[in-house]
């Protein structure tokens, strides 16, 4: 496709987007006033022209064939338009929608060395929410800036090296406002909202003893009043964890896992006298359905959680999750499930088995070095416990995971990767278990291991996707760089549950990838093609679109590697107007002018 200057149309009267009936923004109410669709006469009708798509445009209603007018970075027209343009973007036989929203990110800190937010404006993404599960690294006093690296590497497996040099110890911020000034100030390719995370809220407040302990009231109270500026400076909304695998860098629970429900009660009650926001949560045994039913009764606000996947504690413990949702809806409680439209794959060395760390089993192996870790999985009561544990009969989400299992990495032995575990361990005569753990110590946790850890059955990823009461998310962008790469997840929801699957319409799947999530978090300008909105626009060609396999880059700052997915079949991103890929190549440079704003209090600045 190509983007080219044209100047030969004229201009004639607009036909609305709608025939009859209610108009998209209807369903995403915001007070726009008048748009201009001339400037002058020495002026083009409009910077840009989508001219022979088919405009999907995110509200879930049928598509049609159309152009899209765009002017000052917002969409001026819709429909069989007539008008000069500065330059026409041909779509041919493809679909035009809105950029995608995506919820679930953790590029808090990649922002500050990473102003394209690579990989999601590849796939589509053109809005993307981080501090998510309660992390964050806002607010945060230099003293502690080192160890809180050190948890997101443990947590959310960002590598410590890149962290080190990306941000260093001398940040641009020390408070939540300062921090979205930051962001703002350094420029991005892609819209960014931000929660409040509870983690660096308390840390802020209690130093160490946030891993230790309860807060008091006093402690509490602090928290709430800089929860209460978040939301002034334009945060979206306060996240929390009490997630089994969420640990500290030290093995300890991170921060929020010790908030006693009050804490949590008043947080959000400080949350909510802002008049909006939503919580999201990382669920735990402390912190699951009660608890935010409780919460959204009180303070009468959305809940999101993370994440209602397939598998989590065996077949078929997704269905009485879903009934539950339902239970809550019928209730008038606005309580949102995230789900994933892909396996959750991780890539890991037993030198950091994050996957894991939920079992009690491993919670010694969070507390050693490296030889520790040794010595444990050299242990056979280790390894008899290990099988016990993750039979699969098991009722965890690790329940037979050597039977899943592709050893992605064995230094020496090209010849066994990307091969399956069992296969190999036949092969030599071994029980998988010990082959695994044996190469891990031979080669000093230089072998590395992939397992679809949840969500691998696809019967049961179709229930979740087919239920109105769930959201797609999840892409984790930003965390777990070397471990997975869900970042492609619109992509793959488009080509393969869509298309290929027919799961849902073009239409409906759009819309989940837009309109949808927007709303949840209260972003009222974005995730709809509708006339005055900001021009966020995907092109793509539905018959490619998709995701490819995943690679393993060595980009990120110091050389630290992560794994990634190119895109299939998207043709064109823009962002406020502005075009920033175009088949598959930035149409922007990194350190020059970007488009993206940071939407405070859900709009742009």
């Amino acid at each position: 496709m190509c983007l080219k200057s044209c100047h030969s149309l004229h201009h004639t009267p607009i036909r609305p987007i709608w025939e009859s009936g209610t108009s998209p923004l209807d369903c995403n109410p915001i007070s726009l006033g008048f748009i201009s669709l001339r400037r002058g006469l020495d002026k083009m009708d409009f910077d840009l022209k989508i001219v022979g798509g088919t405009i999907v445009d995110g509200s879930g209603r049928e598509s049609y064939r159309g152009d899209v007018g765009i002017l000052d970075g917002r969409v001026a027209a819709l429909g069989k338009i007539r008008g000069d343009a500065a330059s026409t973007l041909d779509a041919g036989d493809l679909a035009v929608c809105p950029g995608f929203v995506d919820i679930h990110t953790h590029y808090d800190a990649q922002v500050m060395w990473d102003r394209m937010l690579t990989i999601s404006p590849w796939h589509g993404v053109t809005t993307a929410v981080v501090g998510n599960c309660g992390f964050g690294i806002a607010p945060m006093r230099p003293g502690d800036r080192r160890n809180m690296m050190k948890t997101l590497e443990k947590v959310e497996g960002m590598s410590y090296e890149a962290l080190q040099a990306g941000l260093g110890l001398d940040w641009p911020f020390e408070s939540f406002p300062e921090y979205l000034d930051a962001v703002q100030t350094k420029g991005t390719a892609i819209n960014l909202a931000a929660f409040i995370g509870h983690t660096p809220l308390r840390i802020f407040v209690m130093g160490d003893d946030a891993m230790e302990r309860e807060a008091t009231i006093d402690e509490v109270g602090a928290m709430a009043e800089l929860v209460r500026e978040a939301m002034a400076a334009g945060a979206i909304g306060f996240s929390t964890s009490h997630a089994a695998t969420h640990n500290a860098f030290d093995g300890r629970p991170v921060p929020s896992r010790f908030a006693a429900f009050s804490e949590l009660d008043t947080l959000v009650g400080a949350m909510a006298e802002s008049g909006r926001g939503i919580l999201q949560c990382t669920i735990g045994k402390s912190l699951f359905h009660d608890e935010m039913s409780e919460l959204a009764r009180r303070h009468d606000l959305p809940v999101t959680w993370t994440a209602l996947l397939a598998g989590m504690a065996g077949p078929g413990s997704h269905v009485k999750h879903m009934n539950r949702t339902a239970e809550e809806r019928a209730e008038g409680l606005q309580i949102v499930p995230q789900v994933a439209c892909r396996p959750i794959m991780f890539d890991f060395d037993f030198g950091e088995p994050f996957p894991f760390e939920m079992r009690p089993i491993f919670k010694e192996t969070m507390r050693t070095d490296r030889e520790g870790k040794k010595a444990i999985y050299a242990d056979d009561g280790f390894r008899q416990t290990f099988r016990a544990d993750t039979d699969p009969a098991a009722k965890n989400m690790l329940a037979g995971w050597v039977q899943r299992a592709v050893i992605s990495m064995a230094p020496g032995h090209g010849e066994w990767e990307e091969r399956a575990l069992v296969e190999v361990a036949a092969e030599q005569g071994k029980d998988p278990f010990d082959l695994a753990l044996d190469l891990s110590i031979d080669f000093d946790f230089g072998a590395r291991f992939r397992i679809p850890l949840v969500n691998h059955d696809e019967a049961e990823v179709r229930e979740l996707l087919s239920d109105d009461n769930m959201v797609v998310a999840l892409s984790d962008a930003g965390a777990h760089a070397s471990q997975l790469c869900d970042a492609c997840y619109s992509t793959h929801l488009l080509g393969h549950w869509s298309r290929d699957e027919g799961a849902m319409s073009l239409e409906k799947a759009v819309h989940m990838l837009t309109q949808k999530p927007a709303a949840l978090m209260g972003i009222t300008d974005r995730g709809l093609l509708a006339q005055g909105l900001p021009a966020d626009v995907v092109v793509f060609d539905p018959q490619k679109i998709g995701a490819t396999g995943l690679t393993r880059v060595h980009d990120q700052p110091a050389g630290q590697d992560r794994l990634v997915s190119q895109a299939k079949g998207i043709h064109a991103v823009i962002v406020n107007g502005m075009l920033i890929r175009e088949d598959n190549t930035d149409a922007v440079a990194p350190d020059g002018d970007l488009p993206g704003r940071v939407l405070r209090s859900s709009l742009a600045a």
